[in-house]
């Protein structure tokens, strides 16, 4: 069960970006799923072995390669995912950030 609360959270965060985010499209509520499954399988599988590669750098930068790994990796989603696009890295960056906040922010609300 709460898998899929955690599920709805990642899809509404989205839509919410997407409405807060100019150049961050969803074609769809289709779309905006599928969005969201291809995020938390990027983010599960590839993103530990990129910041665990980059950790070096991380910490010589205080962190800001860990935010540009998580703002590739939104961009690198929205490729792969047809009717879902970024306009820009500068909106991928403004859309990760968000995308952040938002998903913890309603994640802290659903918490027991």
């Amino acid at each position: 069960m709460k898998l899929i609360i955690r599920f709805a959270i990642n899809v509404a965060a989205l839509l919410v970006v997407e409405y807060l985010v100019p150049g961050f499209h969803l074609t769809s509520l289709t779309t905006a799923v599928v969005a969201a499954i291809v995020i938390g399988i990027v983010n599960t599988l590839i993103r530990p072995i990129l910041q665990l590669i980059a950790l070096p750098i991380s910490i010589l930068t205080f962190g800001i390669a860990a935010l540009l790994i998580n703002v590739l990796l939104l961009w690198g989603s929205s490729k792969l995912v047809p009717g879902f696009e970024i306009a820009n890295f500068w909106t991928a960056l403004i859309a990760s950030i968000l995308l952040s906040i938002v998903s913890w922010f309603m994640h802290k609300l659903t918490s027991d």
